[in-house]
């Protein structure tokens, strides 16, 4: 392995295990606002016990996202400082917005709210975790804008003096037509992950205090939080169909190697359907393949909106963009256009497919809790579980898709728009560091996420088997006897 193919796989394996965190905090943030808000609206203490239950599960999962997240910006001037030199004037700036109009509004606010229980006013307080749940969302736009920057340049010209992208129009980039793709397609799907992590946990606890003999508890504190995520399921799983429908159209205009290669297109086809299973040696050749069962017409629907157009092959698209940038790269080397077909295949299957486990979730926990039923059903519990999972993931092979789809190119072409700023992704990588020492960071790199990682499962158990606590009270100033006023109160968990 070179320098090049072991800072992929250090790059790919700290990403996959980062954004699996991401989704959660960016959709289970909102959610614990809604709870809070229905408890200052209506002082039920159901939705007081819920915020404080899935709180409690909000702040493990940020706390491990935030670590693993710090790596990455330190890979873009390490392993990549040559992409980061010739992008680094525009992809710096929402970077930075990120971090500085984000990450610190959600992180200061989160510390109000942690240590605000009985300090601050109600609403306040409330306002607090509002704030957390826009800044996490704010976040992820800016993000996204960098990211869909790297698939799409726009606001930029070329220097050829200097070698570099230079930024021209921050209206542009942050306006950009693959991030408003992009932006509600990546925020359905975290609400899907909250949703069915909050219904999946809820559900099980559910069934357990139904077996335990306390339909009480099942029905007044355990119900509404499964109803809660099983709405928001429905509707974000709605919102996915719709934005992926969206972006899916206008990939096919701006990166139509990445479609073609998701559908293991050979050949270019009028009327060219839709491959659910295809066999055969998926080599970037596409010797040998044979669909064995597809959608008639449906790949032309989703490129267009019409059944019968003309979707490209991949032979056909390498012969336009090798004549558009050249057969061979700065080396002389021939270069193939094309991504790795079974893993751009696949991914794209398993980001789709991995989703029906929430909507199965979601379909059966309906029609169990009917008209006011609470149910103790053991398979709700257990597919409750079992399906938490699936959309984390969906997102994460939904993100392999998109990134190894884009290859070779680390800045993809716009054709449309400013077409000379491109990179191969090959040309990204520094010069300076050795494969010994990319390859031993890697290893430190992985072994130290997959320990974060059973940390933060570990502790997501051990305070869900506990449960919403039994009792609850208002420690908020206004609701509080002045005579308590001295009193210390221990913290159990930053509460």
């Amino acid at each position: 392995m070179d320098v090049l193919d072991i800072a992929r796989w250090q790059f790919a394996i700290t990403t996959v295990y980062h954004f699996f965190y991401v989704p959660l905090t960016i959709g289970l943030a909102p959610m614990v606002a809604i709870m809070q808000t229905a408890w200052v609206r209506t002082g039920n203490e159901r939705w007081l016990k819920l915020t404080k239950f899935f709180g409690k599960l909000l702040l493990i999962n940020f706390a491990i996202g935030v670590v693993t997240g710090i790596v990455q910006e330190f890979q873009f001037g390490m392993n990549w400082s040559d992409y980061s030199r010739f992008v680094g004037d525009v992809f710096g700036a929402p970077l930075a917005m990120e971090a500085l109009a984000a990450f610190f509004i959600e992180s200061t606010f989160l510390g109000l709210w942690i240590f605000g229980w009985d300090k601050l006013n109600k609403k306040i307080h409330l306002a607090c975790i509002w704030a957390v749940a826009l800044a996490s969302n704010l976040s992820a736009f800016f993000i996204l804008a960098a990211n869909s920057w790297m698939q799409h340049p726009v606001g930029a010209v070329y220097n050829p003096e200097t070698g570099r992208a230079e930024m021209t129009d921050i209206g542009a980039v942050l306006s950009n037509s693959t991030l408003m793709a992009a932006f509600p397609h990546t925020l359905t799907a975290a609400w899907l992950t909250a949703g069915t992590f909050v219904a999946g946990i809820a559900a099980w606890w559910m069934v357990r205090e139904i077996r335990k003999g306390r339909k009480d508890v099942a029905r007044d504190v355990y119900r509404p939080a499964v109803i809660f995520g099983l709405i928001v399921m429905i509707v974000s799983g709605i919102g996915i169909a719709v934005s992926g429908d969206f972006q899916a159209k206008l990939m096919f205009q701006q990166q139509p190697m990445k479609m073609a290669a998701a559908e293991g297109l050979c050949q270019t086809e009028t009327g060219a359907s839709f491959s659910i299973l295809t066999i055969g040696d998926l080599s970037n050749d596409c010797d040998g393949v044979t669909r064995i069962i597809e959608i008639p017409k449906l790949t032309s629907f989703l490129a267009d909106g019409t059944f019968d157009s003309v979707v490209k092959g991949i032979p056909e698209l390498q012969e336009q963009m090798t004549e558009r940038y050249g057969d061979v790269d700065a080396a002389g080397n021939p270069v193939d256009y094309s991504p790795n077909l079974a893993l751009t295949y696949w991914s794209f299957r398993l980001m789709i497919g991995l989703g029906v486990g929430s909507a199965a979730l979601a379909v059966f926990a309906l029609w169990l809790t009917r008209k006011g039923r609470i149910s103790g059903n053991k398979w709700l519990a257990i597919g409750g579980l079992v399906a938490i999972p699936t959309p984390f993931l969906a997102s994460s092979f939904g993100w392999i898709f998109t990134e190894t789809g884009r290859q070779p190119w680390v800045v993809a072409p716009n054709p449309s728009g400013i077409d000379e700023i491109r990179m191969l992704t090959e040309r990204g990588v520094s010069t300076a560091q050795g494969p010994g020492v990319i390859l031993a960071s890697m290893l430190i790199f992985t072994l130290v996420y997959t320990v974060l990682t059973i940390v933060w499962a570990r502790l997501i158990w051990r305070y869900m088997v506990e449960g919403a606590p039994e009792t609850v009270h208002d420690d908020s100033p206004e609701a509080r006897d002045d005579s308590d006023d001295d009193v210390d109160r221990p913290l159990s968990f930053a509460y």
